[in-house]
């Protein structure tokens, strides 16, 4: 888990002025006391004698200090943050429900808001939302029906089929009411459990079909002990059928050029209710997702255990407890009895602190991969890591190659390790150089071989600019030889990111090498201004252009491409229209 996945919830939130006003309160009267104290000891002793008689003021200022911040953690334990999951399963009753839904053009009508569609999906979710441990199938229908999700209690699982669901779910044009039901007796039919089953039909009821095969397809459902109920949508004045054709919207029309108006039809639903022996909800009900509920409530359930999640568990005690503690040490160091010591002849009353030399840090050196000193080099645009072990005796490539000589850096590095500096930190520099100086393939093979020798931060980074390296390779040639050198940054940075998953400069990397073509507009980063600028990988990858939605998008690629195959899984090729040209 990451920072970016932390969600801050306050149990309290009036009392967050507490966390600035408490501790202001309590220091303000800790010093008040502690002046009060001073004022009343000097009138028996001098200042500088004070420190002699144990009456010194060190230990009154650290327990002002110690009392603040216990102020300071009962404030922030009182406003009861939380944040983080919890886990845990739960033995429920449940039933299986298969839910078939109308996705015809005719439910594209906005008689209902803001589609009959949506408000259709509006119920299935709260229908869903009323039992979790419901196991729940998706059946979509137009003029032929198709089953989208087995039974399942998955609820990302049914939210990903109800979003994809559209007309263009369905291979062929019309209404059938009819192979919907018969869909679903087969598809429950084939279940296994002791529950009972139940078929929820949801449709406007425009299907253009003879009754008698409704009702056949109905008494087959009771037949098998499944309960039917059916659900209505839309309006009886009815509404036109809004049809998208590329940047304009238009209403259908019919063969003859007349707007096609959609109209709810009850009587199909109605007939197949009565014929089942079931329940029918019409369209102008208020609460049709609570009243196919309360049909239920005759029927047999299966216990079974689902999983239930609680958001923002309570973390006050992170706070609580160490200021418990402090009040402890306070208590503690308050019953501590004083001892007073006279200073000897020639002792300092000031304690003397580490000299200058004991603290400073070697100048020039920002990190290092071993014990040896080194100079982090910042190296390219498009998210580069910094470089690292450039020897501080010789600092010269490091400069260079920050001014952006990267020609003379790789001159130098190759100075150095012919005079015998053939470690890993300097091949490193050596490959970081070359990729500075678009020698691609020199650059490739040093960082494999660097990566394949080294582990930790060296391997890490050449891992880095190794997929830099086929990065760039790949997005200046076309073809095979592009989909390969793709292919190999890909790998490089799963690795890398596998590692350092919070890393936003892999990630924007590894999110680029996904994409086979430059994006278009400044590529995402909000960096190009022109054309010229926008093809450049250096201007696509500046590390200052990757905000958090874009490392969100990241994380959530793997999810984005199951919800694009689902996708595609459902859009089928629009057969002709039925007999007649009813196609709605």
């Amino acid at each position: 888990m990451t920072w970016s996945d932390v969600r801050v919830d306050l149990g309290w939130p009036v009392a967050l002025a507490l966390v600035v006003l408490l501790p202001a309160a309590v220091f303000a009267v800790l010093r008040w006391q502690q002046q009060q104290r001073a004022r009343r000891l000097g009138r028996f002793a001098r200042p500088d004698a004070l420190p002699r008689l144990g009456a010194g003021h060190a230990a009154t200022r650290g327990r002002t200090v110690r009392l603040t911040l216990v102020a300071l953690l009962a404030a922030l334990a009182l406003i009861g943050p939380r944040w983080g999951t919890t886990a845990s399963s739960e033995a429920r009753r449940g039933l299986d429900i298969a839910v078939a839904l109308d996705a015809s053009l005719s439910m594209m009508a906005r008689d209902e808001r803001p589609t009959r569609l949506d408000r259709m999906k509006q119920e299935v979710r709260r229908l869903r939302a009323a039992s979790r441990a419901d196991r729940l199938a998706i059946i979509a229908f137009a003029g032929r029906s198709y089953i989208l999700s087995p039974l399942t209690a998955d609820e990302g699982a049914i939210e990903l089929y109800l979003e994809n669901l559209t007309p263009e779910s369905v291979g062929q044009a019309g209404t059938s009411l009819a192979r919907a039901i018969r869909q679903g007796v087969e598809l429950l039919g084939a279940s296994t459990g002791n529950a009972d089953r139940a078929l929820v039909l949801m449709s406007d009821g425009e299907a253009f079909e003879p009754v008698e095969d409704v009702r056949a397809a109905a008494a087959e459902a009771a037949s098998q002990g499944i309960l039917l109920v059916t659900v209505g949508f839309g309006s009886a004045e009815g509404s036109t059928i809004p049809e998208v054709f590329g940047n304009t919207t238009r209403d259908k029309r019919d063969e003859q050029g007349n707007v096609v108006i959609t109209r709810y039809m009850p009587e199909l639903l109605e007939a197949a209710a009565e014929a089942a022996g079931g329940l029918f909800v019409p369209a102008e009900a208020t609460d049709r997702a609570g009243r196919v509920r309360a049909s239920f409530a005759s029927l047999r359930t299966e216990r079974r255990l689902v999983a239930s999640r609680e958001d923002h568990v309570a973390r006050f005690a992170w706070f609580l407890t160490p200021a418990l503690l402090l009040l402890l040490l306070d208590t503690w160091l308050a019953r501590k009895p004083v001892t007073r010591r006279s200073a000897r002849a020639g002792e300092s009353a000031v304690p003397t602190g580490p000299t200058r030399s004991e603290s400073t840090v070697s100048a020039g050196t920002l990190g290092a991969v071993t014990d040896k000193a080194g100079a982090l080099i910042a190296l390219l645009p498009l998210g580069v890591l910094l470089t690292v072990g450039a020897c501080a005796r010789a600092p010269d490539p490091a400069i260079r190659l920050a001014e952006g000589d990267a020609i003379g850096a790789v001159a130098a590095y190759r100075v150095l390790m012919a005079e015998g500096d053939t470690s890993l930190e300097m091949r490193y520099n050596l490959a970081t150089a070359l990729l500075a100086a678009d020698s691609l393939d020199s650059a490739s093979e040093l960082l494999e071989a660097v990566r394949r020798a080294s582990d930790g931060e060296v391997r890490a980074r050449a891992r880095f600019n190794g997929g830099l390296a086929r990065l760039i390779e790949a997005r200046a040639v076309n073809g095979d030889t592009a989909d390969r050198a793709f292919a190999a940054a890909r790998e490089l940075y799963r690795a890398y990111l596998g590692e350092r998953f919070d890393d936003v400069d892999g990630k924007w990397n590894y999110e680029l090498a996904l994409r086979p073509q430059p994006p278009s507009g400044g590529g995402g980063g909000g960096g190009g201004e022109d054309d010229e600028s926008s093809e450049s990988p250096e201007s696509q990858q500046q590390p200052g252009q990757l905000d958090q939605a874009q490392a969100e998008a990241l994380l959530n690629s793997a999810a984005r491409d199951e919800r694009d195959v689902q996708g595609k899984r459902q859009r089928m090729t629009r057969q002709p229209p039925p007999p007649g040209g009813r196609d709605w």
